[in-house]
């Protein structure tokens, strides 16, 4: 018969490779918000906010997008070395886009508001590339 003793160690190994394991493939869970405001073909406001999810989200993950790594160690400045790939990323998400015209005396007035509502994205951080998904 084998002894409880001898298999303490083995069992504290395989014990501490699947919580390294589990903790080393957690996703950092991040609150998204857009919104973009031109009035009269002039851009008023560009604001673009991320923030860490202080609770988790719920949701499955969508859409994933996933970006090559240059030395970022987090989101902001993942997504401002990778604007024009995530914003691409963000429209096929869903954006709300609210326009008005007005003519008054032959003067042409307009306004366009685009938003996208803040979303929660999924980021696991590899050490070649970021996978972001959309959770739904």
């Amino acid at each position: 018969m084998r002894s409880r003793d001898g298999n303490k160690a083995s069992l504290l190994a395989v014990c501490s490779i699947i919580f390294f394991l589990s903790s080393a493939l957690q996703a950092a869970e991040y609150l998204v918000s857009y919104r973009y405001v031109i009035k009269d073909m002039i851009l008023y406001n560009d604001s673009f906010l991320i923030s860490p999810a202080m609770k988790k989200c719920n949701g499955t993950p969508q859409r994933s997008l996933d970006l090559i790594l240059k030395g970022e160690d987090n989101l902001m400045q993942l997504v401002s070395n990778n604007n024009e790939a995530f914003r691409k990323f963000i429209e096929k998400i869903g954006l709300e886009i609210d326009h008005k015209e007005k003519t008054t005396n032959f003067q042409n007035s307009s306004s366009t508001i685009i938003t996208m509502k803040t979303s929660c994205f999924k980021v696991d951080f590899n050490d070649n590339f970021a996978k972001i998904s959309h959770l739904k």
